[in-house]
């Protein structure tokens, strides 16, 4: 018995004389299949990766760490931020302008503090002066007057007849803690605009000023200062003026630093406004 042929679903059994084609149509068909199972796989592989793809744009970027706010400025720093707010101060006392001791001779330092060129010293520097001068760290030089003075706490506002060509106020505020880092810049014994480091030593000090009473609130610190530094910065690591320079301790008659210094905290020199001649401090 002959078996019968198959046929395709769909279509009319061929015609005797085309049975032998019929070979090349099946192969035909295996290859358009096996291009269509292959498309498939083909497919499934591009959506496998696309998902991957999405997946990973969906997830949230990597972001950096957000980087650490700006730490202490090293004592370069703090000098080189201060430098152009510092000034040299040089009087005048009638007989005693010719005196060679750097006491006598009040040199001493001074900050700007406003902008419009008042600058903050101690009044023990210009207290009696007949004349005072003031030298910018630009050259500039300019005569200058006492605005106004605080005696009780040795405080002293200049206002000089011309700033320097380019105006530098420096930052005033901050309170400070026993331990924080300060930086002192001044004239000590006449080298002009020289820098010290060191700690807060102590607050709210009481230094004798004379037989009537005392300078309170003080800062103690242990930056090396003498005479000629007074009147000068005290600065915190933030490039921030913290106080200002008025004396130092010395239990000789030397007048020669020890380590231990003391500052007005810039809040009480900021509130003076008396005035008066005041008394000088070892500086």
């Amino acid at each position: 018995m002959e078996r019968p042929e198959m046929t395709v679903l769909g279509t009319d059994p061929p015609p005797e004389q085309d049975k032998k084609p019929a070979p090349v149509t099946l192969r035909r068909r295996i290859g358009i299949g096996l291009v269509v199972a292959w498309a498939l796989v083909l497919t499934v592989v591009v959506f496998t990766r696309g998902s991957d793809s999405d997946e990973e744009q969906a997830a949230p970027p990597a972001r950096p760490s957000p980087s650490a706010s700006q730490g202490p400025l090293t004592t370069g720093e703090v000098y080189q931020t201060l430098l152009p707010s510092v000034v040299r101060i040089e009087t005048t006392r009638g007989a005693k302008a010719n005196a060679t001791s750097m006491t006598e001779s009040a040199i001493g330092t001074g900050v700007i503090a406003n902008a419009d060129g008042s600058i903050l010293t101690a009044l023990h520097v210009v207290a009696n002066a007949s004349a005072i001068r003031i030298s910018y760290t630009d050259g500039t030089t300019s005569p200058a007057s006492v605005a106004s003075s605080d005696p009780d706490n040795d405080i002293a506002v200049l206002s000089p007849q011309k700033g320097p060509e380019t105006l530098v106020p420096a930052t005033l505020g901050g309170g400070v803690q026993v331990g924080d880092k300060v930086v002192a810049i001044g004239n000590p014994l006449g080298l002009t605009m020289s820098t010290s480091d060191g700690v807060v030593s102590g607050v709210d000090r009481d230094l004798a000023r004379d037989q009537e009473g005392a300078t309170q609130g003080l800062i103690q610190f242990d930056a090396a200062v003498n005479p000629g530094s007074s009147g000068g910065p005290l600065i915190n690591d933030g490039g921030a003026v913290v106080g200002i320079v008025v004396s130092l301790a010395n239990p000789t008659s030397a007048g020669t630093f020890i380590g231990i210094g003391f500052a007005v905290p810039i809040g009480t020199a900021l509130g003076g406004g008396g005035e008066g001649d005041g008394q000088t401090p070892p500086l």
